[in-house]
């Protein structure tokens, strides 16, 4: 019989709907009944598509003898962390501070008020790993609870005190200076793995956003930063963690040469590295980096996006019961699929392939060769080369299409959607690709319609149902995501669509002693009001808070924002500096605060040819310190105050340059504005 989660709407709550658990989700009613029988709470946060979630629910939710003891003694209280991330955020918190470590499925165990006293991540069934079994650890909360009731509330009051003080922000501000991220992108440099691309050691996470403060620092000059940027981009789009096949990567390497995944791949991961990739190519303009880009996105179009335009969250890593099943070959399948033995030799080649394999007796598919290599070996030209695997990969994409695919969890999450809209925008304009503006148009026109049912944004959507409180982040992250639309689109809707949002993250997020609070003021009560500071895989919300003031500051005006987000970002710039790897997102929001904007307006029908000459001048180039508003004249109510009082010069099309606060003459002519742009830069 179907427990409570069969309610939800979360796949991943779905997952465990038919458990012997007596699961119930986050909410009144478990918080209520723990209170009432006086019990402890089993807290088990997890998500979708993460394999050892399945496993543990597997070994232990689905044991009946383990559930009577779990239904017995607590109270079960099952929550997908993508949903949650406040209370993702509070109690890995916990964890981190319980046992020095984190992760997911997160085994957290509350007093009946949710003050956590107990945790930990997977648990095995039987004592191995040097791990307890999960039965173990139920046992011995169980008789301490019966035992010293007292004792344990007394240590989960002591401990949620001591998590409290953790969220203060490090103040007084330090002024923001360049001097800080010209260090932070040396210490990048010096802990950079120049064998294997990447920093630190198995297992080895992507990290975009240091690899785009990396390329914002290279816009400007620094060759040292380009070269460590492009390095790592090129290491992981070997293969093995980038899929080579279908596009897109997984979420992280469980080795150093990023030859085995994880295979789930995540919509945020995607999202970032896509941007990367399209801006290593506008710096470079290596056609590798724009192929890369290109196959990430037309995977999300097709494989991750919701026929109203919303963008899912994830693909399991399992097929089958198995991971990675469905991304693997064998030898001899490959050699049945590929008939012709010159491409079969190609194939082996390029790729190492042999009958072995690299995993598990099967072959991931990983380069061995480089593209001049393979020109070299078989006597092909790069051009001839690159279209014969380019056949081979459809070839075999065709192929693993007829396998049992791995679940997708299909919700739609505001944050992470806002991630890939700015790299669809971004990417339809630099790189003239109209289809890419369709999907971002479709896609913020999903978010401000489905995602805002009563007037107020909310967090996550499935089957036409919207649900929970949206966060700082989804805040933030949407109002960059219409930002950069409103730059590719120019329609004036999104502009004023990202100040309403700034508007509300200042009102109803702000903290009075620094920084944001990661929920709206009208949030339930928690143990305390989470302020996440620190990058993880996605970027923090203050640091994406303090990312979009500054943004909307230099298309405003409003120097109130500008000295909120400078006083922001300077609590955290010692941090950015110290560990660049864990606090990117500021160091991009530093690089822009410090950075001496360019100011862009142009006045003009959108339509003439004329006005999208001007445009198109712009966007030749990476500009991260840019901004650009366009709009006919004259423009509407509501419109960047970037366009008030510029008037057409001879009736035509004009373009406005200004800079540090000094402006050049206008001009009609995209060769003019052309120089005027290289002056000022």
């Amino acid at each position: 019989m179907p427990n409570r989660l069969s309610k939800e709407n979360s796949p991943y709550l779905l997952q465990h709907k038919d458990n012997p658990v007596d699961w119930y989700p986050w909410g009144q009613e478990a918080l209520d009944k723990a209170k009432k029988e006086n019990k402890p709470i089993f807290l088990s946060i997890g998500y979708a598509a993460c394999h050892w979630c399945h496993v543990m629910e597997h070994e232990s939710f689905e044991n009946p003898a383990t559930a009577n003891l779990m239904n017995e003694k607590f109270v079960n209280i099952k929550v997908d962390r993508e949903e949650r991330p406040d209370l993702d955020a509070i109690y890995m918190s916990a964890v981190v501070s319980m046992t020095g470590q984190g992760g997911w499925p997160m085994s957290v165990f509350l007093t009946p008020d949710g003050e956590p006293f107990y945790g930990g991540t997977y648990y095995p069934p039987t004592s191995r790993y040097g791990m307890p079994a999960f039965s173990e650890v139920l046992n011995k909360i169980k008789d301490a609870w019966e035992k010293d009731e007292q004792k344990i509330r007394k240590s989960g009051k002591d401990f949620t005190e001591h998590l409290n003080k953790t969220v203060e922000l490090d103040l007084p501000a330090t002024p923001l200076n360049l001097e800080s991220t010209k260090i932070a992108a040396l210490k990048l440099a010096q802990t950079y793995d120049w064998h294997n691309g990447g920093w630190g050691k198995a297992p080895k996470f992507p990290q975009p956003m240091a690899i785009q403060f990396l390329l914002k620092c290279a816009s400007q000059g620094d060759k040292m930063s380009l070269d460590v940027a492009t390095h790592a981009l090129k290491e992981m789009a070997k293969g093995g963690m980038y899929d080579v096949v279908g596009g897109g990567f997984a979420r992280y390497s469980v080795d150093n040469n990023w030859l085995v995944p994880h295979f789930e791949k995540m919509l945020y991961d995607n999202a970032q590295l896509a941007r990367s990739y399209l801006h290593a190519y506008l710096i470079t303009k290596e056609p590798f980096f724009r192929q890369i880009c290109e196959e990430i996105l037309d995977f999300i179009v097709r494989e991750m996006t919701h026929e109203k335009g919303g963008f899912y969250s994830s693909i399991d890593a399992d097929s089958e019961g198995e991971e990675g099943k469905f991304y693997v070959w064998s030898y001899d399948e490959l050699e049945n699929i590929i008939e012709d033995s010159s491409e079969f030799k190609l194939l082996i080649d390029a790729y190492g392939i042999s009958r072995e394999g690299n995993f598990e007796g099967k072959n991931i598919l990983q380069r061995a060769l480089s593209n001049d290599e393979l020109a070299k070996k078989f006597k092909f030209s790069v051009e001839d080369i690159l279209k014969m695997l380019k056949e081979l990969h459809k070839v075999l994409y065709k192929v693993r299409s007829q396998r049992v695919w791995p679940n997708i969890d299909d919700k739609v999450l505001v944050s992470w959607n806002a991630l890939m809209l700015i790299t669809f925008s971004e990417a339809s304009r630099y790189l003239r690709r109209h289809d890419y503006l369709k999907v971002a148009q479709r896609n913020a026109e999903f978010l401000l319609k489905e995602l805002r049912p009563q007037d107020r944004l909310l967090r996550s959507w499935r089957d036409d149902k919207a649900s929970h409180n949206a966060y700082l982040e989804d805040h933030a992250g949407l109002a960059l995501g219409l930002l950069a639309l409103y730059q590719s689109d120019h329609n004036n809707r999104w502009f004023a669509e990202a100040v309403r949002l700034a508007e509300d993250m200042v009102t109803n997020f702000t903290d009075p002693n620094g920084g944001f609070f990661d929920t709206h003021d009208d949030h339930e009560q928690l143990i305390f009001r989470p302020k996440d500071l620190q990058d993880n895989a996605t970027p923090s919300g203050n640091a994406l808070a303090a990312t979009a003031l500054f943004e909307l500051a230099a298309f405003t005006g409003n120097s109130d924002w500008y000295d909120l987000a400078a006083g922001i970002a300077g609590a955290q710039q010692k941090n950015a500096q110290e560990h660049p790897t864990s606090f990117s997102q500021w160091l991009c929001a530093i690089s822009f605060g410090t950075s001496q904007i360019q100011e862009v307006a142009i006045l003009g029908d959108p339509a003439d040819t004329d006005t999208v000459s001007l445009v198109n001048t712009i966007w030749q180039d990476f500009k991260p310190h840019s901004i650009v508003a366009v709009s006919a004249y004259p423009p509407v109510k509501g419109s960047p105050p970037l366009l008030d009082n510029r008037p057409l010069i001879d009736g035509k099309p004009t373009a406005y340059v200004c800079r540090n606060f000094i402006c050049k003459l206008p001009v009609n002519s995209p060769i003019e504005l052309a120089k005027l742009l290289q002056i000022s830069e």
